[in-house]
């Protein structure tokens, strides 16, 4: 598989399954927690609230572990691997982008000073397909 169809297989899976497990660290030890994500090419977003456990994780250590993809079946399903640094991302053009009407139960409004965005900047990401014999194949981040 040559490293574009290896981002095109990522970016499909991307666009049909937003929904994913996010990993932070928290006294020492994995606290993960399924999260919605959105994306620009490679690059993750997802919305929390500034009072949440994950923020103060991020703050403490910012990288992540993430796996989106999953379809549930148990053999051959294709996911995403994905090691990314998380930054907050507080400006409302973001804000605005990512809002929809499914948020309301936990903020307010678009300006409730509670609602950020988490952007997570790809460090190393790999398709996995769960074909036997199949090893995970890795985007080369630095040719896109």
């Amino acid at each position: 598989m040559h490293q574009q169809e290896v981002k095109s297989t990522v970016e499909k899976i991307l666009e049909n399954h937003s929904v994913g497990t996010m990993a932070t660290v928290k006294n020492n030890k994995p606290h993960t927690r399924f999260m919605t994500f959105f994306h620009d090419d490679l690059k993750l977003y997802t919305v929390t609230s500034r009072d949440t456990d994950k923020t103060e994780e991020i703050e403490a250590n910012p990288y992540t572990h993430i796996l989106i993809g999953y379809g549930g079946e148990g053999y051959g399903d294709a996911y995403i691997d994905y090691h990314g640094k998380v930054s907050i991302n507080d400006s409302q053009e973001i804000k605005t982008q990512l809002w929809n009407e499914k948020m309301e139960p936990w903020f307010d409004s678009l300006e409730d000073p509670n609602y950020i965005v988490l952007e997570i900047e790809p460090e190393i990401v790999r398709l996995i397909t769960n074909h036997i014999g199949d090893d995970p194949k890795e985007v080369d981040l630095k040719k896109f």
